[in-house]
């Protein structure tokens, strides 16, 4: 417990690993950085990579404490969007977090919250905590976030939807709407975005995880009354990269063993997040692929589903060569001396950190992309669910790291030819030389 001349600050994490891996990584930071006394609050959930990610050691005066897993199946449709259910999950877990801070020796004295957690505000104010908002995406994200809340959602749905025109953001760039969060065009997912931008302008202030020469220009938008400023009203504070640092994550023998053999920047890593799910049809087009491409591999693999967020809230038979019956037959073998498939979850930063990767196929979600730039590594952004598409925008048109498919890989299966493409423009094209040039160049920036 902290004593009462030590500051102690209370950090609240909605459901998924893309939120609870920077709150952790920000209460880390406060702790050894300000000598603070950190309590990390986070929703129950059985995900076994947020029960990998609690056992590993945390610092003094850091702890981490689960709420009640809340049930809101009757609450909601089932076809409800993923934004709104994570809004009614922090809603129905309030009382918990209530109890628990209350019966606190040594009250916090300011909560943190995600985008998702506002609601909590309501009990700061009853104990007298500062109130602050923690975006752990980008910059660009929140420039979206208010800039929509603040237009009429029938103007969106006319010309953004219907129109698909892009969305002009005063300062920053404008979103195309391929681009588009899917929550921007559905018109109560558009309520729930205003509710959380309205919540923001109530606190002392907002943390984002990106840096100020990252996103320059829409940090400044954002604090000037000209563009943004005058929607947002708060101090914007960028306080990142926040990310996992590769020291702390233990490499198993068998996949640091392999890459210890293989040549530098030789490897791909292949990963989709920790909630991403390819389809059936799809993860045959990239098994085929990286078979043909002959270039080493690391693919972190997950049964197929339908849905994109099939891994998000929560192996099947296998062939005489231990290949799962969703990829090809015979894969494993074919592929034995140039891939590694690890089965469900792996050590992402300090796979990303080892000199023998030169490549990053991902979701682009932004904890993998800042892994990525703070490793030198540069990617191919496939974007699955929520702000994805729009990382993958600015990493191929504004940082010029990355390449992406043609097609919707959201609507659309992509090809093993141009997957095959794709690889070979990173890893071996003048393209690929260029975009690790600008990747390594961030990564001293960071």
């Amino acid at each position: 417990m902290p004593n009462n001349a030590q500051p102690h600050v209370a950090l609240l994490a909605s459901p998924g690993m893309g939120h609870l891996i920077p709150i952790i990584e920000l209460g880390k930071r406060m702790v050894s950085h300000h000598e603070f006394h950190v309590t990390i609050f986070f929703v129950a959930s059985d995900h076994a990579s947020i029960t990998s990610l609690l056992k590993s050691p945390t610092p003094h005066n850091l702890d981490i404490v689960a709420l009640p897993f809340v049930d809101i199946s009757g609450l909601i449709e089932p076809n409800t969007h993923l934004v709104t259910k994570l809004l009614v999950i922090m809603r129905e877990s309030l009382p918990s977090l209530r109890s628990l801070i209350a019966a606190m020796k040594v009250r916090p004295t300011a909560l943190i919250v995600d985008l998702f957690g506002a609601d909590a505000f309501e009990i700061a104010q009853e104990f007298g905590m500062l109130k602050y908002v923690f975006v752990t995406t980008n910059a660009w994200f929140l420039a979206v976030i208010f800039h929509s809340s603040s237009l009429d959602k029938q103007v969106i749905l006319e010309g953004q939807v219907k129109g698909q025109k892009p969305l002009k953001i005063p300062g920053c760039k404008s979103l195309f709407f391929k681009d588009t969060l899917e929550s921007l065009h559905d018109i109560d997912s558009a309520d729930e975005s205003e509710f959380i931008g309205t919540k923001m302008t109530k606190s002392n202030g907002i943390l984002i995880n990106t840096w100020q020469d990252l996103e320059s220009s829409t940090i400044e938008a954002l604090r000037d009354n000209n563009y943004l400023g005058g929607l947002i009203k708060v101090p914007i504070y960028p306080v990142g990269p926040l990310v996992r640092q590769e020291g702390k994550q233990v490499l198993d023998k068998q996949v640091k063993q392999w890459l210890d053999k293989q040549p530098i920047e030789s490897v791909i890593y292949v990963s989709f997040g920790s909630g991403g799910t390819l389809s059936a049809k799809q993860m045959t087009e990239l098994a085929w692929s990286l078979e043909q491409s002959q270039r080493k591999f690391i693919w972190v693999v997950r049964p197929p589903s339908n849905n994109a967020l099939g891994s998000y809230f929560t192996i099947g038979k296998t062939d005489g060569d231990g290949t799962p019956d969703y990829l090809p037959q015979g894969f494993f073998t074919r592929t034995k001396d140039i891939g590694l498939v690890i089965p469900m979850w792996a050590p992402q930063a300090q796979i990303l950190s080892h000199p023998s990767v030169g490549g990053f196929l991902s979701h682009g979600g932004w904890n993998s992309t800042l892994e990525s730039i703070t490793n030198g590594v540069p990617m191919i952004a496939w974007p699955l669910y929520a702000e994805q598409k729009m990382n993958a925008a600015m990493l191929t048109e504004d940082f010029e790291i990355a390449v992406r498919p043609k097609v919707s890989t959201t609507e659309e299966i992509v090809g093993r030819g141009e997957i095959e493409g794709m690889v070979r423009r990173m890893m071996a094209d003048k393209e690929g030389h260029a975009m690790k040039n600008i990747v390594k160049e961030l990564k001293q920036n960071a």
